[in-house]
């Protein structure tokens, strides 16, 4: 099992990327950059390309609403290019409040739009030309579009690598089934080892049986805030993940049409996940964040004695995760890191 590590998109690159440096020899070997409506993400990760050696760099997520099909395939190649081959193509729908509020596009069809964008990616590292006849994309542009001037290209360089992983965050059913179908890796979100098959298998499995056997297995990226400390201090991280937690399972996208909310529920918290909704749409987000079951909080958690982390890291790998995300807590982050990379190994 590997290790990986986020970077957040709220600012501080320059010294997110010391870290990541520093992390980076004490066994990480993924780092995700994240995007939202803050600095882009392939920015950081080209300076990361040029300031690591060895860890695989991953955007976490590039929303695909934002850039053209063929525009991400060439955004990955430039990027694996300067890293040496360890680019790691991150992908995600994001939600109608940023696509539509932020970016001014209409937030449709995320599941075909998705399915469509890997084809056309993987058809441009192939140095095909490109022609596609989709549901969601055209290329070239159709008689009657445009001006007519069109025609197929391929792309003008030669890709490092034809076959860039790409990692697609999905939670629903369907996107789940496309995703194990046909994406290299798989980012899921609040992820519960102990219950994650319970909610996922089925969806898993459905894909996994359109799955292309040169795809390999499916990578699974899951994990949390890890560190080593008594009960007292394991309740206050646990706590500390309340109000995102609420942030989402309350407060994104609107009353039937959050998915994160749906997913507490496939998780059994169907009257938690109205009542964390009602009052964080409410404004009551204090009172939305307590209502967090603890029982979520603690079978999600990798922090505590150190007896506890490494059962909790076996459940993970357990589970089907291939790749555990790690936040270190406590005074000596790289002493963490390096436990934990043993135990997963």
């Amino acid at each position: 099992m590997k290790l990986s590590m986020g970077l957040s998109y709220a600012g501080g690159f320059k010294q997110a990327v010391d870290q990541v440096v520093e992390r980076e020899k004490a066994g990480i070997d993924m780092v995700w950059v994240a995007e939202a409506y803050g600095n882009d993400a392939p920015t950081l990760m080209g300076y990361l390309a040029a300031k690591t050696e060895r860890v695989e760099i991953a955007s976490g997520i590039l929303p695909i609403y934002t850039r053209t099909p063929t525009l991400l395939a060439m955004t990955a190649a430039g990027l694996d290019e300067l890293s040496d081959g360890r680019a790691v193509l991150g992908l995600g729908a994001s939600g109608p409040q940023v696509i539509e509020g932020f970016h001014g596009v209409p937030y449709d069809r995320p599941l075909q739009r998705t399915r469509e964008i890997i084809e056309i990616c993987r058809m441009v590292w192939r140095r095909e030309r490109v022609v596609h006849d989709g549901r969601a994309y055209q290329l070239p542009l159709p008689e009657g579009q445009g001006t007519g001037l069109g025609k197929p290209l391929k792309i003008i360089t030669h890709p490092r690598r034809t076959d860039i992983p790409i990692y697609v965050a999905s939670l629903g059913p369907k996107n789940v089934q496309m995703t194990a179908e046909l994406a290299d890796g798989w980012l899921p979100i609040f992820y519960n080892p102990g219950k994650a098959r319970d909610v996922w298998g089925e969806d898993l499995d459905a894909g996994f049986a359109d799955r292309a056997p040169e795809l390999g297995p499916l990578q699974v990226v899951a994990g949390g805030v890890v560190g080593f400390g008594d009960e007292d201090a394991a309740r206050r991280v646990r706590d500390a993940n309340r109000p995102m937690t609420a942030l989402y399972v309350g407060g994104m996208g609107a009353r039937g049409k959050n998915f994160y909310n749906d997913l507490f529920s496939r998780y059994g918290y169907e009257a938690e996940a109205k009542e964390i909704q009602d009052l964080y749409l409410d404004g009551l987000k204090d009172e939305a964040a307590a209502k967090i079951p603890d029982e979520f909080l603690q079978a999600s958690s990798l922090f505590g004695d150190e007896g506890f982390v490494r059962e909790q890291v076996q459940a993970y790998k357990e589970s089907g995760v291939t790749v555990l995300s790690v936040t270190p807590a406590g005074p000596d982050p790289l002493e963490v890191i390096e436990k934990v990379k043993a135990w997963a190994a």
